[in-house]
């Protein structure tokens, strides 16, 4: 039997997101891996491998040999250069160790690419002191490609991993309603001004409208922050609000709040229905564990303060004196 609360969620969000190239992609992904999510040879993993031993290789050369290396990058070879080329060598070898210790963390290949754009920052400073440089156009070239590798091969051993963890735990679907003694006309336009939102709900800092969209800003623990920015996809005056939030925030969400006349002239049922489900990821897993502290019941103390406020004025929340 369904619950009371999966119920009033099939009635605010019926629509269900067709499954599209993105889902087909990771099931293409999730063959490569066996039952038991034991890692078999990918060619994300392969590649990693390969840049794993360059690192070292580069690595290598870089300390032992970096008035060469300096030669070759068209770079002069005094006693800066060297010790800057033997501090770059160091790293690639931590770097080059760690990728092939662990192949298919994809950490350390982001770690790599950091390094990349290090020395591609520091090649630009050796063509700025030598225009026309054939030597240092070429080894800026060759830094890019790698780059580019590094970014490619991590990208893909991100997905692989996030296939392996399976889907976010963490998506969250919240129920729950109130009936306030007040004409669904003045509930309404009170909910209609989101910045009105953060004066009841206790995970709300701040809302901020700037015509056809609002910007939200919320507090998660422990001592986090999210932003994101929305917009109203439903809007029927004294009956319903929808909204959404826009792509490219951490934290994908929607919602809808329904008014309707309470039985016996008792004022303004109010429903709300909530769903937030975090991004992919390791950023948006713990973004979504943090969101596992904002149950029904929190929705359902949210709705409290609400009634408080549109029967009485007072805008205190839980926590404040």
């Amino acid at each position: 039997m369904e619950s009371q609360q999966t119920v009033g969620q099939r009635a605010f969000f019926s629509e269900q997101p067709p499954v599209g190239s993105n889902e087909r992609s990771l099931a293409r992904i999730d063959r490569a891996w066996d039952g038991d999510g034991a890692g078999q040879s990918t060619s994300a993993k392969r590649w990693a491998q390969g840049l794993g031993l360059f690192s070292i290789g580069l690595g290598l050369a870089e300390l032992l040999v970096p008035e060469d290396v300096a030669r070759l990058i068209g770079a002069k070879s005094d006693a800066r250069t060297r010790t800057t080329l033997r501090a770059l060598g160091a790293r690639e070898l931590l770097s080059g160790v760690g990728i092939l210790a662990q192949s298919t963390n994809p950490r350390w290949l982001w770690a790599r690419l950091g390094g990349d754009l290090i020395d591609v920052a520091m090649l630009s400073t050796t063509l700025a002191a030598e225009p026309g440089s054939a030597r240092g156009v070429a080894a800026t070239a060759a830094v890019l490609g790698v780059a580019a590798l590094d970014g490619l091969t991590a990208a893909e051993l991100s997905r692989e991993e996030a296939v392996r963890e399976g889907p976010l735990p963490n998506a969250l679907h919240v129920v729950a309603a109130v009936t306030v003694n007040r004409p669904p006309e003045e509930v309404y336009r009170f909910w209609h001004n989101f910045e009105n939102l953060p004066s009841f709900m206790s995970h709300l800092e701040s809302v901020r409208v700037e015509g056809d969209q609002s910007h939200w800003r919320a507090k998660l623990p422990p001592g986090l922050h999210l932003h994101w920015s929305a917009e109203i996809v439903e809007d029927k005056p004294n009956e319903c609000i929808s909204w959404r939030s826009l792509p490219g925030g951490l934290l994908q969400n929607h919602g809808r709040v329904a008014f309707r006349p309470a039985p016996g002239d008792r004022g303004t049922e109010v429903h709300v229905a909530l769903h937030f489900e975090p991004l992919a990821g390791a950023l948006g897993r713990a973004f979504g564990k943090a969101l596992g502290s904002l149950p029904t019941q929190q929705l359902r103390g949210d709705l409290k303060r609400f009634k408080q406020v549109m029967e009485t004025g007072s805008t205190t929340k839980a926590g404040e004196p």
